[in-house]
């Protein structure tokens, strides 16, 4: 199987022009306090705020939105922790597609419910003990379906710049961005926004300390494999980066940076309290990997992603109080 060729900011642009209309254009926030604090001027690009509180819509309704009428008769399957989930099964419904999930017995309940309540079928493996692509490869043979993946697909690449290219956009060009990073769908996007639109910005990818495969990966200059990791940060816990995103990684990527759990829940309560926003664990890894290095950014304008913002309340409270 040949691998797809590299996307690029042509195909950033082109999903842009998909999703005029469709996805939210969502805000730029800033804290004057934190500015302050900082000595930085910091821009929040909140997909928090996004349909279905996450980046993953970008991605899956531009992917879906280029499938032939033969391929959405059939119906598309996807594997995801919960975001990509619900971000397939949205535009399975808005593009009248048949929509099967193959999620983890342990991902979030709110996710697990959103994603039925847009009408996909889920399916649940245990991820500790099961390979999500064999479980997808299955209904793929049985019932003739097309994969959508989470990140590592050039469609699903360029739908998740759009965020960037929006957010610098309404900012002008920046010193430095911050993105969270799991499989590298998102990152690698945003690296062809900023590539293209503000070349001289310093971007970095932010993972869990527990899942530093990215990292690993950019040091050793090869994809390096985990064991499946455990963290709080429960959207960025690929095992391994994709095909595709890691080369746009290496060409444009100034590094990786890792934060602990305990880093996420004090930025978590942070936008809470002093932005009064919900961000998950996951959607905070951008601004922790900020925050833990004060000395980069100050003096300098400072892009981070937002994102998203899909946790139980309960399980939001449980984390603020501990």
């Amino acid at each position: 199987m040949t691998t797809p060729q590299l996307p690029t900011f042509a195909d950033v642009q082109s999903a842009a022009d998909r999703l005029q209309g469709i996805a939210h254009r969502t805000p730029v926030l800033t804290s004057s306090t934190l500015n302050q604090q900082l000595g930085a001027e910091v821009f929040f690009k909140c997909e928090n705020l996004q349909r279905i509180g996450a980046f993953k819509f970008r991605g899956a309704y531009n992917a879906l939105s280029r499938l032939t009428p033969e391929q959405r008769r059939r119906g598309v399957v996807a594997f995801s922790s919960g975001n990509h989930a619900q971000a397939v099964a949205l535009s399975g419904r808005l593009l009248d597609t048949p929509i099967t999930v193959v999620m983890p017995a342990d991902a979030p309940q709110i996710k697990q419910n959103a994603t039925r309540g847009y009408g996909a079928t889920v399916v649940l493996y245990d991820r500790l003990r099961e390979d999500r692509q064999v479980v997808a490869d299955a209904l793929i043979q049985e019932k003739g379906l097309t994969l959508v993946p989470p990140f590592d697909h050039p469609h699903v690449i360029a739908g998740q710049g759009t965020a960037a290219k929006e957010l610098l956009e309404d900012t002008g060009p920046l010193d430095m961005l911050f993105c969270p990073l799991g499989g590298g769908g998102l990152l690698a996007g945003t690296l062809l926004s900023v590539e293209a639109l503000s070349p001289d910005c310093a971007a970095y990818g932010v993972e869990p300390l527990a899942g530093n495969d990215g990292q690993r990966s950019m040091e050793t200059g090869s994809i390096v494999s985990i064991a499946p990791p455990t963290s709080i940060a429960d959207g960025a816990l690929s095992l391994a980066l994709g095909q595709l995103t890691f080369p746009i990684l290496q060409r444009v990527a100034r590094g990786v940076l890792t934060v602990t759990d305990e880093e996420l829940v004090q930025v978590m309560r942070w936008f809470g309290e002093r932005m009064k926003l919900i961000v998950e664990p996951t959607g905070c890894l951008g601004a922790a990997g900020m925050l833990q290095n004060p000395d980069l950014v100050r003096g300098k304008r400072v892009g981070v992603i937002l994102s998203g913002g899909n946790i139980d309340l309960s399980r939001y409270g449980e984390l603020l109080a501990g």
